[in-house]
């Protein structure tokens, strides 16, 4: 039989072997949560990256195609305006033709109105609107002053005749109006001096 201080040892030599073995099972535990944590993040970053690179991409599809519409907006935005206008010139070239073959003027008159008509409805669909500012005030924004005359019956800056009218597209000057402009008298009594 053994002795009891014998067995009191060897129970806490068992028991100190045994906890080393459980303290690793305890490292060990944690340290494959870490691992397997550490796995999860690392896929949820793989799969934001593949999202963010796909977004990217799309960004970039979206970009081209819009580069693509503008350059086509911009090559072919005068294509309805340009057919419209063939009309015009059509119409010019028979009224030519009709004009040299006749002596009479009020044909000749009749087809340059209609033709300056077809025009007119070229520019209302369009949005292109004639300008003559006669009477107004004078605009350096939307007139170009050719000249400037004096006038006792005018306030100064008052345009006194359109030599050549202008144009708007869409509300936007497409060319000024050419003007004579008046000025104050340099007497302003009226006498000659």
């Amino acid at each position: 039989m053994s002795n009891p201080g014998e067995q009191v040892a060897a129970d806490q030599q068992d028991s100190a072997s045994a906890e080393p073995v459980d303290q690793a099972k305890d490292a060990a535990a944690p340290s494959s949560d870490v691992e397997s944590r550490i796995a999860e993040l690392e896929a949820l970053a793989d799969e934001r990256l593949d999202q963010l690179l796909r977004v990217q991409a799309e960004l970039e599809n979206q970009r081209r195609r819009s580069e693509r519409e503008i350059e086509a907006a911009h090559k072919y935005a005068m294509e309805r305006f340009a057919g419209e206008l063939l009309n015009v010139c059509d119409s010019l070239e028979m009224g030519l033709e009709a004009a040299r073959k006749t002596q009479d003027a009020s044909s000749i008159i009749e087809g340059t109105e209609l033709t300056l008509k077809a025009f007119h409805k070229v520019f209302d669909k369009f949005g292109i609107e004639a300008v003559d500012p006669q009477g107004e005030r004078f605009d350096p924004e939307r007139h170009q002053a050719m000249t400037t005359q004096e006038s006792a019956d005018h306030p100064a800056n008052t345009v006194l005749a359109t030599l050549q009218k202008g144009y708007l597209l869409q509300g936007r000057v497409l060319r000024p109006a050419m003007v004579i402009v008046s000025r104050a008298s340099q007497n302003p009594g009226g006498e000659g001096g």
